[in-house]
């Protein structure tokens, strides 16, 4: 069960802080958006993005992702919210990945390519790392206790869309620096990277026992799918088969095992 041990003083500050960072990752992407500075996150990802293009549409799932890390980072400032272990071990790793995403929309407006993929990819595995090594205690959660919902699901839904934007961030770099080499192919390079993509949703789902991480991977692989269609069909339908595969194999891995025995497997 969730602790209603009441957090010490430097808990408390670790709390404010994720706080404020969580508030710093929604102004920078919406501030970002009003003020109209720089490049948009859409603009940026627009541009050189012929190897592997994600449907526009798809981001619009930051606005649900940003809903529930506020709603995780609001919920710890609350003093009568306990110190879980879950909220104590993720604490420091959240505050570092909302960071990270909130410098990522400063240094995509400024077009600092390479600082978008430190920032993306360090703010993905900062976080995906402490998920991983806290998977016992997540899969331990019941299905009611708010550390699952309130805790995981937003770190994990995070991590899982990271996962997708990730490499896309990285092809729509390389090939606009001419550093993607021709062979094999720009294709076949997409093509290894949604099924990389794939594979990790696969393989944290199996270790978390939850959808929250692979929903957002499913997500995005959908949105490349009907943005490649009618440029490269061949890339479209691999991420097609990618995103069932990432659905099917997660809800299979979340629910194979009753609760019961997968706490006694712990």
């Amino acid at each position: 069960m969730t602790s209603i041990i009441r957090p010490t003083p430097a808990q408390t500050t670790r709390r404010w802080i994720v706080l404020a960072c969580a508030v710093f990752s929604v102004v920078a992407a919406y501030g970002q958006m009003a003020i109209g500075w720089g490049q948009t996150p859409e603009e940026f990802s627009a541009d050189s993005d012929e190897t592997l293009r994600v449907a526009g549409y798809a981001f619009s799932i930051w606005g649900v992702i940003y809903l529930g890390l506020l709603v995780y980072a609001v919920r710890q400032a609350l003093p009568q919210t306990g110190e879980s272990l879950l909220i104590h071990r993720l604490g420091w790793p959240s505050a570092a990945a909302l960071l990270g995403i909130g410098w990522w929309i400063f240094a995509s407006a400024f077009d600092w390519e390479w600082a978008t993929v430190v920032l993306i990819f360090g703010s993905l595995f900062v976080l995906l790392v402490p998920l991983l090594l806290n998977a016992g205690a997540i899969r331990a959660l019941g299905r009611t206790e708010r550390d699952r919902w309130m805790v995981v699901w937003p770190l994990a839904a995070l991590a899982g869309w990271l996962s997708v934007a990730s490499p896309v961030n990285l092809l729509t770099i390389l090939t606009g620096n001419g550093q993607l080499t021709e062979s094999p192919s720009p294709t076949v390079w997409a093509m290894l990277a949604i099924v990389i993509v794939a594979l990790v949703a696969l393989g944290v789902t199996a270790r978390l026992r939850m959808l929250a991480f692979a929903l957002p991977v499913a997500w995005g692989l959908l949105g490349a799918f009907v943005a490649e269609q009618e440029r490269n069909a061949a890339l479209a339908y691999v991420a097609l088969a990618a995103a069932v595969a990432v659905l099917v194999g997660a809800v299979i891995l979340t629910f194979r095992l009753k609760p019961g025995v997968e706490r006694a497997a712990d």
